[in-house]
């Protein structure tokens, strides 16, 4: 074997060997590893937690997917929502969610504030183009699901510099 040969075998072995040493750590060779389709294991879905639950319900009102909407409620606030929906007809309850919605821009949700062991209060800021609003919305927490009970009323705080103001 010439030495142009044996340095290609090695620079092949150490390549070889790199990729391994990456599947494994990515878990590739875990407990679920499949040989027949190269699928690294299922992993656990943790629970979902109160930012999620928001982020769930806020996209569902984005897409004026009303029953979506309202498994996000519990108890009083439910039964509110409930009672617009049959006043507004569905449709017309799918329209104000997708109107209500559309101008914001986006959304910042702080750490949850635990009250008791199953409810918590998140900070949840929309920014609008012209402006920012905070509402304090708080869950409870049935089983493993989290559900909104309540929410505050919004209110609108100052802004420095408007969304979408061009950089100079």
């Amino acid at each position: 074997m010439s030495k142009e040969r044996k340095a290609q075998g090695i620079t092949v072995l150490i390549l070889a060997a790199a990729l391994a040493f990456a599947a494994y750590r990515k878990g590739v060779f875990g407990s679920g590893f499949n040989l027949g389709s190269l699928a690294p294991r299922t992993t656990v879905k943790a629970d979902p937690t109160p930012q999620d639950v928001i982020y769930a319900m806020l996209d569902a009102a984005r897409d004026g997917k009303v029953k979506d909407y309202l498994s996000h409620y519990t108890g009083q606030m439910a039964t509110l929502l409930e009672k617009s929906i049959a006043e507004s007809t569905q449709a017309g309850f799918e329209k104000y969610l997708k109107d209500t919605n559309a101008p914001i821009k986006g959304v910042a949700l702080q750490e949850p504030q635990a009250l008791t062991d199953r409810e918590v209060k998140v900070r949840v800021e929309y920014v609008f183009q012209d402006r920012n609003e905070v509402q304090w919305m708080y869950l409870e927490k049935s089983g493993n699901t989290w559900k909104i009970a309540r929410v505050d009323s919004s209110e609108r705080i100052k802004t420095l510099v408007p969304y979408g103001t061009p950089v100079r």
